[in-house]
């Protein structure tokens, strides 16, 4: 059945100043809908990821509004409902896993088991260390286990008693590469065989986009958009969004100075620049904004017979940055007043043999330009 929220949570300096009805410091304002799948809450630190988490499981409770799942009422304002932690089929991982020092593997998966039949809380034991791939753990402590096994340990915990729904706080960011990747499948694996709500807090991209059924993402205490992971990267909704999911390159206030509904093109006008996009639904003097990815922008030798096709312009190479496997290359637009973001693999960059300062041509690809 899944999650339907519609809340609202303030913060205020000290308690005196509600009453006061000073201004808050932050306000979360959320609205999503989550059935039984992956649902990742994305966007950077401080934007109201975790606060919705708390108030989901009953930590904080919101200053308005409702919160669902699977047909309990968790909260309800009006209705003056706040059901307590313990009463809200939940599983909760902490950023820091939160395991008991003093407790053995078995007893951390335990904890959340009282009232269980010793017989079932043995045997559901024994099936979370073979879902978490842990077996051989048992009988250790939480100082003797690796960060991924801690994290696998703290999964058991959470699952054992059965939940409705599974709440993941930024959960592998200390971990290393090759563990976050395995644990991002094993989370997926453990999602669909359970059927249950489960969701994911992370501020990585890339995370974010290989583990999530659905996004929901945050900026400034709002949820500013909610889809796909395609629907997410491909279409952002706002600048606020495209920056988040690597749109370096965005330029707002443009102008539709051109609709070319034969060609399916529209020309747009931004600080001297203008480019030529594929037609959606805007029309002449709309204002908007567009961007485009770092990687989709193509750049060639300053001496190619292309420089009066569309979209290309003469540029400034002004700085490299070596990512590793590529390069990131900020250009000056001559004659533009304008900067362009680009990243080449390290074989393109190779073949181009580029330096600061050199002059070079930049072309944005008119089908991979974003419209918001």
């Amino acid at each position: 059945m899944g999650i339907k929220a519609d809340f609202r949570r303030r913060y205020f300096r000290k308690k005196s100043d509600k009453k006061k009805g000073i201004e808050p410091l932050f306000i979360l304002d959320a609205q999503f809908e989550v059935g039984d799948e992956l649902a990742v809450f994305f966007g950077r630190s401080g934007t109201g990821k975790t606060t919705a988490l708390q108030c989901i499981s009953g930590l904080l409770e919101p200053n308005g509004g409702k919160i669902i799942v699977n047909g309990t009422v968790y909260f309800d304002c009006h209705k003056r409902i706040n059901l307590p932690v313990q009463q809200r089929s939940l599983g909760y991982v902490f950023q820091n896993y939160a395991l008991f020092p003093h407790m053995d593997v078995k007893k951390n998966i335990a904890y959340g088991l009282k009232g269980w039949d010793e017989n079932e809380k043995e045997e559901r034991i024994k099936e979370m260390l073979q879902m978490l791939e842990i077996e051989g753990l048992g009988e250790n402590y939480p100082s003797q286990l690796s960060g991924g096994q801690k994290q696998r340990v703290a999964l058991a915990r959470a699952l054992a008693p059965k939940p409705d729904i599974l709440l993941l706080d930024e959960p592998f960011s200390a971990l290393d590469r090759v563990v976050r990747m395995k644990l991002r499948e094993k989370i997926k694996d453990i999602q669909r065989e359970l059927k249950i709500p489960v969701l994911f807090i992370t501020h990585n991209h890339v995370e974010a986009f290989t583990i999530a059924d659905k996004i929901v993402v945050f900026h400034d205490g709002r949820v500013q958009q909610i889809g796909t992971p395609e629907d997410v990267f491909y279409h952002p909704r706002n600048s606020h969004v495209a920056e988040l999911v690597g749109v370096t390159n965005i330029f707002e206030d443009s102008v539709v100075v051109k609709d070319d509904e034969m060609a399916g093109t529209i020309k747009l006008s931004c600080e001297d620049m203008e480019v030529t996009a594929k037609r959606p639904e805007f029309k002449i003097k709309d204002k908007l904004s567009w961007g485009i990815r770092p990687e989709n922008l193509r750049i060639l030798p300053a001496t190619d017979d292309s420089a009066c096709e569309e979209n290309t312009f003469r540029a400034c190479v002004k700085s490299m940055v070596n990512k590793g496997s590529s390069k990131v290359l900020a250009l000056e637009v001559k004659e533009k007043s304008n900067y362009l973001i680009a990243e080449l693999g390290n074989q393109s960059f190779e073949n181009m043999d580029l330096k600061a300062e050199d002059d070079c041509l930049v072309r944005i690809e008119r089908d991979r330009i974003v419209l918001f």
